[in-house]
């Protein structure tokens, strides 16, 4: 098996030599605005994304959904430019475009022919400063982003349960405040709220752009600075501080009961390191753990749960370090038919026990590093993604040399390293234990 798994990474290797880093040229405006470029010169198409540092967890309490509900905002209209003319002048380039808001940022995009990179930077660079808000238009989308909350949340027993167990996981920190917002916090969403976090967060200085496709360094420099430098600074731009958690000494538990469940399940969460700055050793760890736990069919608890003992028709673990504060690390168990939820959760931490005392395969480990290295080598074929990596990790903290670093920090990985991660990560705790499930018949 060791010498298939060697001969596979080497096929790999010969058809990506050496793993070449991104070509990445970074530079700073004078007005605070961080740029990076990111060259692929296969399709003379250009991916154009701006990432504000602000995100869910940024918000002011009693506020919650204001960065979404301002991601919405940002379509309507400015001075210049007409409720949607934005995105119809994007498609009318033949270009798509959109935006999503996080935790830790808000970021807009569009994906255009390369020749239209400079009317993208200059209409985005316009939206930065001149937001133009009316009431109908305050009125308007927040009926949206209630609706989308219907949809997404109200309408999906899970999406409730995954809120309501997240808010137990952070005692203190506004990761415990779901992205799209408290409904009745939304309901009270207005002009003035979100004009205070737009004129707060929306400024060079807290941007970082990011431009991926065919183009030229000194080309993408010469545009910023055209379109983007004449902006000015927000010399009050706060330093980027939020509630932190205390020491967490108690495991919770919770009940999320919905007549609409078909399928029910446990989940549990334990609060985990991030990736940080310099210092990836740990995520890294962990991001190898759960594949080793959850990722696939031949992952520990898969086979142990699904196979051997026939306890689950479905098992998982999760981790994902890209988070400016503590994350978690979550598993997941869907019982048989027959099995209860708590018989499942018994099997989970039988499970847990066991791989804690025997420890990793060493076949299983390095088959999980090439997958990882294949991974990481085809996700080069994509520049979106690529713009997507180096935003995120800029505005959660990390650095370019971070990210690409990363895939060498996740290479160097041991079982040891690997075993004394999932020790200090699996501290009761630290955790919170949900069970979703039906309503009780009553008779």
């Amino acid at each position: 098996m060791l010498r298939l798994v060697a001969l596979m990474f080497g096929l790999v290797a010969l058809a990506h030599p050496a793993l070449a880093r991104d070509d990445v040229t970074t530079f700073t405006l004078d007005n605070g605005m961080e740029v990076v470029v990111i060259e692929d010169h296969r399709a003379p198409v250009v991916v154009h994304m701006v990432w504000y540092r602000a995100g869910s967890a940024d918000e002011p309490p009693g506020s919650s959904g204001v960065a979404h509900f301002l991601e919405h905002l940002l379509f309507k209209g400015t001075d210049t430019l007409a409720p949607g003319e934005f995105s119809a002048t994007v498609a009318r380039n033949g270009g798509s475009d959109n935006a999503f808001t996080s935790y830790d940022y808000t970021a807009y995009y569009q994906r255009v022919a390369a020749d239209r990179l400079g009317l993208m930077m200059q209409m985005e660079a316009d939206r930065m400063v001149n937001l133009k808000l009316s009431r109908q238009d305050i009125a308007t989308e927040r009926d949206v982003i209630i609706e989308e909350r219907n949809q997404r949340v109200e309408n999906d027993p899970s999406s409730l349960f995954r809120e309501q167990k997240n808010a137990a996981q952070y005692l203190n920190h506004r990761y415990g405040v779901p992205v799209i917002g408290w409904r009745h916090e939304m309901e009270a969403l207005d002009q003035a709220k979100a004009r205070a976090f737009y004129d707060r967060y929306y400024a060079p200085n807290n941007a970082v752009l990011v431009v991926a496709g065919d183009v030229q360094p000194d080309e993408v420099r010469a545009l910023a600075e055209q379109h983007y430098g004449p902006l000015a600074a927000n010399p009050d731009l706060p330093a980027r501080a939020r509630p932190q958690e205390p020491p967490q000494t108690s495991e919770r538990r919770m009940v999320f009961r919905d007549a609409r469940v078909a399928q029910p399940y446990v989940s549990r969460s334990y609060l985990a390191p991030e990736r940080d700055s310099g210092a990836q050793d740990r995520a890294a760890a962990l991001s190898i753990l759960s594949d080793i736990l959850g990722g696939g069919t031949t992952s520990v608890l898969t086979e142990k749960l699904q196979f051997e003992d026939k306890i689950a028709v479905f098992t998982g673990a999760y981790y994902s370090g890209g988070s400016l504060d503590d994350t978690t690390f979550d598993l997941v168990i869907v019982p048989a038919p027959g099995v209860t939820l708590e018989e499942a959760e018994a099997a989970l931490d039988r499970a847990l026990a066991e791989f804690l005392e025997t420890g990793v395969d060493p076949e299983q480990l390095d088959r999980i590093k090439m997958q990882v290295r294949a991974s990481q080598i085809y996700a080069r074929d994509n520049v979106e993604t690529l713009a997507n990596q180096y935003g995120r990790a800029l505005t959660q903290g990390l650095t370019v040399e971070d990210v690409q670093a990363w895939p060498d920090v996740l290479q160097a990985v041991t079982a040891d390293d690997v075993m004394e991660a999932a020790r200090a990560v699996f501290d009761r705790r630290t955790s919170v234990t949900g069970y979703l499930m039906a309503e009780e018949v009553t008779q």
